[in-house]
C-alpha cells in the first residue's frame, strides 16, 4: 500500500497557469501603422477622436427649431469667465496650441464676436475723428465737423469681414474634405469665432492710431497684425496641412493677406487719409473791395 506522503497533491512545474482575470486590452495603435509624433500631437489639438462626441452634443443642445429664440439664445449661452479667456488666448496665442480645440469646441459662441466687432467699429469711427482734429488742430480755416458716416463704412467693413470670409472659408474647407478625406473641417460657428476673437487686438491698436506719427502707426499694425495672424495661422495650418502643398499654402496666404488688407485698409483710410486743402476766407472790406487771406 502506498505511503500517505505519495497520496498528497504535488504541484508540476512544467504546468501552464491560466488566469481568469479580464483580458488586457491591446492598444489601438498597434494594430495600425505608426504615426509621427508631431502628427499625433496636431490630431489630439484638432480633436479627431473627440469632435464627433463634441458636435453629437452640440447638437442635442441646439436641438430647437431655428425659427424660435431659443435656437439662437444657445449661440449667446457663455459666462464672462469663458470671454475674457478667449480674448487672453487671442490677444496672447501660444505657439503650437490650437484655439478651436483650447477654447472655442467645448462652447462656441456669437457673444464675443458680434461685441468684439462693434466695440472695434465705434472704437475705429472716434479714433478716426479725433486723429483728423488732432491733425488739423490749430489752422484757423479748419472747423471740425464730426464724420458720422466713418461709423457706417467701419460697420459695413468689418462685421463684413467677421461674416463674409469666415463662410467663404468654411465652404472651401468642406470642398476640400470631399477632395481630401484626411481634411479635418471646422464648423462655421467655430470659424466665426475665431475670426471674430482675433480682432481684439484691433481695439486697443485703434485707440493708439490717433498718435499724429506714421511710423508708430504702421509699427503698431505690423504688431497687432502678427498677433492676430499667428491665431488665424496655428488654427487653420493643421486643417490644411494633409491636402496639396501649393493648396494648402495658397488658402494659407489668402487668409493673412485678407486679415492684412482689413488692418492696412482700416489704416490708411480712417486715419492716414490726405489733408484737405481748405479754401482761403473771403474777407469783406469796408470801402467794397476784398481781401483774400490765404492760408498756411
Amino acid at each position: 500500500m502506498a505511503a500517505a506522503d505519495d497520496l498528497k497533491f504535488q504541484a508540476n512545474p512544467d504546468a501552464t497557469t491560466i488566469s481568469i482575470d479580464e483580458p488586457v486590452e491591446i492598444p489601438k495603435n498597434q494594430h495600425g501603422r505608426l504615426q509621427e509624433p508631431g502628427r499625433e500631437e496636431d490630431d489630439e489639438l484638432l480633436g479627431t477622436d473627440d469632435s464627433d462626441k463634441t458636435e453629437l452634443l452640440a447638437g442635442q443642445k441646439k436641438s430647437a427649431p431655428f425659427w424660435t429664440f431659443e435656437y439662437y439664445q444657445t449661440f449667446f449661452d457663455v459666462d464672462t469667465y469663458q470671454v475674457l479667456d478667449r480674448i487672453k488666448g487671442s490677444v496672447f496665442p501660444v505657439p503650437g496650441k490650437n484655439f478651436v480645440r483650447l477654447y472655442i469646441r467645448s462652447n462656441p459662441d456669437l457673444y464675443g464676436p458680434f461685441w468684439i466687432c462693434a466695440t472695434l467699429v465705434f472704437t475705429i469711427a472716434v479714433s478716426g475723428n479725433l486723429s483728423n482734429f488732432f491733425i488739423h488742430l490749430g489752422k484757423p480755416t479748419y472747423h471740425y465737423v464730426p464724420e458720422f458716416r466713418k461709423v457706417s463704412i467701419a460697420a459695413t467693413t468689418i462685421y463684413a469681414y467677421a461674416w463674409l470670409v469666415p463662410l467663404a472659408l468654411w465652404g472651401f474647407l468642406m470642398w476640400r474634405n470631399s477632395k481630401v478625406m484626411n481634411i479635418v473641417s471646422y464648423s462655421f460657428l467655430e470659424i466665426v469665432c475665431v475670426y471674430g476673437y482675433s480682432l481684439f487686438v484691433y481695439i486697443p491698436t485703434a485707440i493708439l492710431w490717433i498718435i499724429p506719427q506714421k511710423v508708430v502707426r504702421w509699427v503698431l499694425v505690423m504688431f497687432s497684425l502678427c498677433l492676430s495672424g499667428s491665431v488665424l495661422v496655428m488654427t487653420f495650418w493643421p486643417a490644411v496641412r494633409d491636402d496639396n502643398r501649393r493648396i494648402a499654402l495658397a488658402t494659407m496666404g489668402t487668409i493673412v493677406l485678407l486679415h492684412a488688407l482689413l488692418a492696412v485698409g482700416c489704416l490708411a483710410y480712417f486715419f492716414d487719409a490726405p489733408e484737405l486743402d481748405f479754401p482761403a476766407p473771403i474777407i469783406p472790406t469796408h470801402n467794397g473791395t476784398t481781401v483774400i487771406t490765404k492760408s498756411q
